[in-house]
């Protein structure tokens, strides 16, 4: 495990400054905006899905960092998608016409 961090030292800092960016990012933006900004999460989401999908099957079964780490990424992004989903359709039904 030490060896894989020193050797991927640069990611992991990229990874922790990308997730503050984004947290103060989405913090900031107004509500107006959340939905829109909902479907590009959920098509970034879906990218990340496939990808992980990829890894897993292209890894070795040794290669436990990289499968755990793509695992943990699908569990994730379906999250956001689910999530997303829940959002945009709550949002519609608000729009729809009552009897």
């Amino acid at each position: 495990m030490i060896e894989f961090i020193n050797q991927n030292i640069i990611m992991i800092y990229l990874i922790i400054f990308v997730i503050i960016l984004g947290f103060e990012v989405i913090s900031n933006v107004p509500s107006v905006l959340h939905t829109p900004l909902m479907s590009g999460a959920n098509a970034i989401s879906g990218i990340v899905i496939i990808g992980a999908i990829i890894i897993i099957r292209k890894t070795p079964s040794a290669d436990t960092v990289k499968l755990f780490l793509a695992s943990i990424a699908i569990a994730l992004a379906m999250i956001n998608v689910v999530g997303g989903f829940g959002v945009t359709d709550r949002m519609l039904n608000m729009f729809k016409k009552k009897n």
